[in-house]
C-alpha cells in the first residue's frame, strides 16, 4: 500500500492520519497523530468464517505502552503486563460504535488493536483511538458502514470545547466521550457537575458538530488508498421457512412473551422454541440455525410490536412505569455502611469500607503516576440470572459498568481534605432483570449514607429504552433485560433531583432525533425523582456517625520542618509511635498529619507522642524535664522528647551554686521555667523561678 496522509487543523492544532508506512503486513493499519500524542491502529479480518459460527467475533484490544511517555512500567516485571482499568474501559469505548457497522451477517474473526506509540501528556490518547480505529477499517477491503467520528466534549465558563487537553479538562464541568456517523450519534458516555437536561443534550449536539471533520478526514483518505471492498453477500433468508415458523409460533410466541415473572417467560419462551424445532426437524434436517433464527426475529418483532401498538410492555406497565422499589439499610453488621436495592427482579447489596491511605490503589500509567481514594466494585456472579460459570474475574462488562457506577457517586463525595478515608464501595448484583448498574448507583448512595460518609445528596440512576417502529416511537423507562436486548437504545442516566452526574448511551439505529433524546432525559428525570423518593424511605440524609468498627482519623497539623522530627532518622521516630500505638500514621509533606485507629486512647496517644517531638518551648512556661547532661557552668534539661534547654548554674537556686552537682545530677526530674529563647533556638531555663511552683493539672 502507497503512504498517504491527511489532516486538519482541530481545536487550533493539526490533526493527521496516515497510512502506508507502519504495520503493511495488516488488512488495514493508520497512524493518527494529535500534538505529540500518536496512536497506531491495525485491523485484520479472517477470510474464512469458522463452521457454526452463530455470532460476530470482534475484539478490540487496546494498549498504552509505557515507553509512548518515555517511562518504564512499575511492575516487578518491568514490562506491560495485560490491560489495566483504563485500557480495558477505552476498550469498551472502541467497541461500542464499532461494532454495529459491520454489515448483519458478517461473523468472520476481527481485531483491531489500537496502541499508544507517543503520549505527549496534552492531548489523550482515548478519542484519537476511537478515530484510528474506524480509519484503519475504512482503508482496508473489511466491509463497513462507516466511518465513525470520536470526540471528547468538555464546557470551561459556559463554552464547549472539543478535545479539551488535559490542563483544560481540569476546569471543566462536564466530560462527555462520544462518537457519531454523518447523520447520528450512536454513542455517549460522560459525566458532570450536576447539569441540567437542556445543558446535556447542547454538549452532545455540540460533539456531533465537532466530530464531522473526522468522519471527512477518513472518507478523504480512503478515497486516496482507493481500496476496494471484499465482495460479501450476506445469507439470504429462506422466504418459505420464514413464513412457516411465523404461522407456526407467533400467537403462541405472544402469550409467552407477556409472562411477567422473568424465569417463567424464559421457560415459555425455550418450551415455544423447543417444540417448534422438533415439529420441523424433519422437514428441515440440519437447519436447527435457521429455524433459531426465526424463532428469534418473531420474539423480536411480537415485543416491539406489542408495545409501539398497544402500549404495553412485556411485564405489564406502561412506557413511563418503574418497577417497585423496596430498599433496606444497615444489612451487613460489620461492614462500615451496607444496604439491599430491589426493583422488580434486579437486587444490588452494596458494602462500605472505610479504610486509611494505605489502602489507596496505585494506577501507574503513561500519563503518569495516581492514588485512588475512591473505588467502586461491581461484580455481576452467574447466579443472578440463574446461570452457572467458571469465570473467577471481572470482565470488561463488569468493569464498565462500576466505572459508571463509581464516577456517578464520585461527584457527592466531600473532598479528601474534610474527609481524609479510602473508600470502597463494593456492589454484588444478586438478581439482575436490567438496570444492574443503576441498581448500583441507587444501593452504593444508601449504603455511603448509612456509612456516615458526608455525601453532599443522595443519587439514583435509571436506565431508558427506545422502540422505533417506523413512525412510531416508544420511550420506555427502567428497562428489563428483554427490552435492552430487543430495543434501540440502552441510555443509563445518573444523578440527584438537582441535575446529572453522568451518563451512558448506545444507540443502535439511525434517525434517533434531539426531540427523542429530550424525551428521554425528561422522562429518566421524573423517574429518577421518584426513585430518590422511594430511597428517602429508607434513609435520605448521611448518619451522624461512623461505624463503630471503622477507623477514626483524627487530623493534626506540624509545620512543614518539623516533618522531618517526626519521621526520624531512617524512620526512627515515627515506627516507634506506630509500634507503641498501633494507628496508621499518614504524613504529608506540607505538614498534615492523618491518625487512624479504631482504638481512641491509642489514637490520643500517637497525638501526644507528635506533640511531645514537635512543640517548641513557650516563654515563661513551666515544664518538668530530666536532667540530661551536667556541665560545669549548668545542667541541660530534655523537656520533652528531642528538645533540651540550658539551666545555668546561676539559674539553679536563689542562693549562690558552688557546683551543680550540688543541686542536680544526670536522671534527675527538676521542674524548670522557659526563661528565653535565642535567634538560634537555644532554649534558656531556669530551676529558681520554678521554686515553689507546680505544673497544671491537666498536664
Amino acid at each position: 500500500m502507497a503512504f498517504n496522509k491527511v489532516e486538519i487543523d482541530f481545536n487550533g492544532q493539526p490533526l493527521t492520519i496516515e497510512t502506508g508506512k507502519m504495520a503493511r503486513q495488516a488488512d488495514g493499519a493508520v497512524v493518527v497523530t494529535y500534538g505529540e500524542t500518536k496512536v497506531l491502529c491495525t485491523v485484520v479480518s479472517q477470510t474464512k468464517m469458522r463452521e457454526g459460527q452463530d455470532f460476530f467475533p470482534l475484539t478490540v484490544n487496546y494498549g498504552e505502552k509505557f515507553y509512548a511517555a518515555g517511562k518504564i512500567p512499575g511492575s516487578f516485571f518491568r514490562r506491560e503486563r495485560g490491560a489495566t482499568e483504563r485500557e480495558t474501559l477505552i476498550c469498551r469505548l472502541i467497541d461500542r460504535p464499532m461494532r454495529p457497522m459491520f454489515p448483519k451477517g458478517y461473523l468472520y474473526e476481527t481485531q483491531i488493536i489500537p496502541t499508544v506509540i507517543s503520549a505527549d501528556k496534552v492531548n489523550d490518547p482515548d478519542t484519537l483511538a476511537m478515530v484510528a480505529a474506524s480509519a484503519a477499517v475504512e482503508v482496508s477491503d473489511i466491509p463497513f458502514d462507516g466511518p465513525v467520528g470520536a470526540v471528547r466534549v468538555g464546557r470551561i465558563d459556559g463554552k464547549h470545547i472539543a478535545n479539551p487537553t488535559l490542563e483544560q479538562q481540569e476546569t471543566s464541568d462536564l466530560d462527555i466521550i462520544m462518537a457519531g456517523t454523518k447523520d447520528a450519534v450512536v454513542m455517549v458516555e460522560g459525566e458532570m457537575d450536576f447539569l441540567s437536561e437542556q445543558e446535556v443534550l447542547d454538549a452532545i449536539f455540540f460533539g456531533h458538530e465537532a466530530l464531522q471533520p473526522l468522519i471527512d478526514l477518513q472518507i478523504k483518505l480512503r478515497e486516496l488508498v482507493g481500496v476496494t471492498k471484499r465482495e460479501f453477500i450476506p445469507a439470504e433468508e429462506d422466504a418459505e421457512l420464514a413464513a412457516k415458523v411465523a404461522d407456526m409460533a407467533s400467537a403462541k410466541m405472544k402469550e409467552a412473551a407477556c409472562i411477567k415473572i422473568k424465569q417463567e417467560r424464559y421457560a415459555a419462551v425455550d418450551a415455544l422454541k423447543t417444540e417448534i424445532k422438533e415439529a420441523l426437524a424433519e422437514e428441515y434436517e440440519g437447519r436447527e440455525d435457521e429455524v433459531s433464527e426465526q424463532l428469534g426475529k418473531i420474539q423480536k418483532k411480537v415485543v416491539r410490536q406489542m408495545v409501539v401498538n398497544e402500549r404495553v410492555r412485556i411485564d405489564g406497565r406502561k412506557e413511563a412505569d418503574i418497577r417497585p422499589i423496596s430498599c433496606e439499610v444497615e444489612v451487613l453488621p460489620r461492614a462500615h455502611g451496607s444496604s439491599l436495592f430491589t426493583r422488580g427482579e434486579t437486587q444490588a447489596l452494596a458494602a462500605v469500607a472505610l479504610g486509611t491511605s494505605t489502602d489507596e490503589q496505585r494506577m501507574d500509567n503513561v500519563q503518569g503516576m495516581e492514588f485512588k481514594k475512591f473505588m467502586l466494585h461491581y461484580n455481576f456472579p452467574p447466579f443472578c440470572v440463574g446461570e452457572t460459570s467458571m469465570r473467577l474475574f471481572p470482565g470488561r462488562r463488569e468493569i464498565g459498568h462500576g466505572h459508571l457506577a463509581e464516577r456517578s457517586i464520585a461527584k457527592v463525595l466531600p473532598p479528601h481534605e474534610d474527609f481524609p478515608y479510602t473508600i470502597r464501595v463494593v456492589s454484588e448484583v444478586l438478581e439482575s432483570n436490567g438496570s444492574s448498574s443503576m441498581a448500583t448507583v441507587c444501593s452504593g448512595s444508601m449504603a455511603l449514607m448509612q456509612a456516615g460518609v458526608p455525601v453532599t445528596k443522595p443519587l439514583a440512576g435509571i436506565a431508558m429504552g427506545l422502540i422505533k417502529e417506523d413512525d412510531k416511537v416508544a420511550v420506555l423507562s427502567d428497562i428489563l433485560g428483554d427490552e435492552d436486548h430487543l430495543g434501540d437504545m440502552d441510555f443509563k442516566v445518573t444523578g440527584s433531583a438537582d441535575g446529572i452526574t453522568a451518563l451512558q448511551m448506545d444507540i443502535k439505529i439511525k434517525g434517533v432525533t434531539k426531540e427523542i433524546m429530550t424525551t428521554a432525559l425528561n422522562q429518566a428525570k421524573d423517574g429518577r425523582v421518584h426513585i430518590l423518593g422511594e430511597m428517602a424511605k429508607a434513609i435520605d440524609t448521611p448518619a451522624d456517625d461512623l461505624s463503630k468498627y471503622a477507623p477514626r482519623i483524627t487530623t493534626i497539623r506540624v509545620k512543614p520542618d518539623q516533618v522531618r522530627t517526626v519521621i526520624g532518622t531512617g524512620g526512627k521516630n515515627i515506627r516507634g509511635i506506630i509500634e507503641a500505638t498501633g494507628c496508621a500514621i499518614d504524613i504529608e509533606d506540607d505538614g498534615k498529619i492523618n491518625i487512624a485507629s479504631e482504638d481512641g486512647d491509642a489514637a490520643k496517644a500517637a497525638i501526644k507522642m507528635i506533640r511531645d517531638l514537635t512543640q517548641e518551648a513557650e516563654v515563661g512556661k513551666l515544664y518538668e524535664g530530666t536532667v540530661k547532661k551536667i556541665m560545669e557552668f549548668g545542667a541541660f534539661v530534655e523537656i520533652f522528647s528531642g528538645t533540651d534547654g540550658l539551666v545555668h548554674i546561676s539559674e539553679l537556686d536563689t542562693t549562690r551554686v558552688k557546683q551543680v552537682t550540688d543541686i542536680l545530677n544526670e536522671g534527675d526530674k527538676v521542674l524548670v521555667k522557659c526563661i528565653g529563647v535565642d535567634k538560634q533556638g537555644k532554649i534558656k531555663l531556669s530551676r529558681k523561678e520554678a521554686l515553689g511552683q507546680s505544673l497544671p493539672e491537666d498536664e
